[in-house]
């Protein structure tokens, strides 16, 4: 599933690296924390994989 802001790209590009084993998972904050445990590696390629391109920088959950 593609990534619906910038912020979630970037969350998902920070859980990406934290399950690669390039950062810490202590260092997640927020959504990246959430998003390490209840997605696949191959679920955050993809969202952070997503181009920012006309993202909005955050998406109000209405």
């Amino acid at each position: 599933m593609p990534a619906k802001s910038k912020a979630q790209q970037k969350a998902a590009g920070a859980a990406l690296s934290a399950k690669r084993g390039d950062t810490k998972k202590s260092d997640l904050k927020g959504a990246s924390r959430s998003m390490v445990e209840s997605m696949s590696e191959k679920e955050l390629e993809e969202m952070a994989s997503t181009s920012r391109k006309g993202k909005p920088a955050h998406v109000s959950h209405k």
